[in-house]
């Protein structure tokens, strides 16, 4: 299953949104009387590819899956390299196909790759994440993804660094509009409660990009362009109004960069984002 290109014009207003969204107020986001400009957040990538998303759940119904079966399914993993940075002023293209399926314990894992490239044709952020179908069975033999990303394997060594994150009661609302990722289960509590969740839910890469904020601010020199890949496993959930704590270890040297390990905590300490890793390196 493939979805073909989505595309998206990307101005100032979007950018400086998302950071703001995330009360990450670094000039680089914000400035505009920078002498290049403002750039987007490292996670911002996840904007573009979220209507592709959308379409590929739309488009699975005609392949056999049923409209209880989409509802069933979580993000799980999250595996985003970057080449550049976005900037106000592209034009991006950002295409899905569907890469593996395999049945695990939990449900029927699917694994999509996500390519968002420029109006050059040049590639701008490659993502590839599974989800899982809770309870659901897979049909047929498994087909992992025959080309996965190497997996980042980093020790955490010494004492991580731990940032409180406050969240207000409307994070998800501000989050929704500004990324402009629409889900009703982070702001309708009436689509929440059906949907067995405890309330409204902060999105989930909203947490990671909070995660990305502190690496950033702490490990990068406040130089977001460091940032060449992030990945992540999405795990409990936060609510809202509460408070998260990130943490972040020091930087490890690997052949790949610097990889610097962190995870988000909810209000009960239990883990939002497990076992993140980010490989800090120059741009090429």
């Amino acid at each position: 299953m493939r979805v073909d290109g989505i595309d998206h014009q990307v101005d100032e207003r979007w950018t400086m949104a998302y950071a703001a969204s995330l009360d990450d107020y670094l000039p680089d986001y914000l400035d505009t009387t920078r002498p290049n400009g403002v750039v987007a957040h490292p996670a911002f990538a996840v904007c573009p590819e979220w209507p592709v998303i959308v379409a590929s759940r739309d488009l699975s119904l005609g392949h056999g899956v049923s409209p209880a079966e989409v509802l069933t399914s979580i993000h799980a993993t999250h595996d985003t390299t970057i080449h550049r940075l976005i900037r106000p002023g592209d034009r991006l293209t950002t295409s899905l196909e569907l890469v593996g399926m395999v049945q695990i314990k939990p449900g029927a894992k699917s694994t999509t790759r996500l390519t968002t490239v420029d109006q050059h044709g040049a590639l701008v952020a490659t993502t590839t994440q599974d989800g899982i179908y809770l309870a659901q069975q897979a049909t047929g033999e498994d087909r992992p993804d025959p080309n996965r990303p190497d997996p980042l394997v980093v020790d955490r060594v010494g004492e991580p660094l731990e940032i409180s994150v406050p969240v207000a009661a409307g994070a998800a609302h501000t989050y929704t509009e500004c990324a402009r990722i629409w889900n009703p289960i982070h702001t309708d509590k009436a689509v929440a409660l059906a949907s067995g969740l405890p309330d409204i839910i902060l999105h989930g890469t909203a947490n990671l990009a909070h995660g990305v904020s502190a690496v950033v601010a702490h490990r990068a020199e406040s130089r977001p362009e460091l940032i060449r890949r992030i990945t992540c496993r999405f795990a409990a959930m936060v609510l809202l109004p509460s408070s998260m704590t990130v943490r972040v270890w020091p930087a490890v040297d690997d052949p790949n960069g610097q990889l610097v390990p962190f995870e988000v905590l909810n209000e009960a300490g239990d883990p939002a984002v497990k076992d993140g890793v980010v490989v800090l390196g120059e741009p090429s």
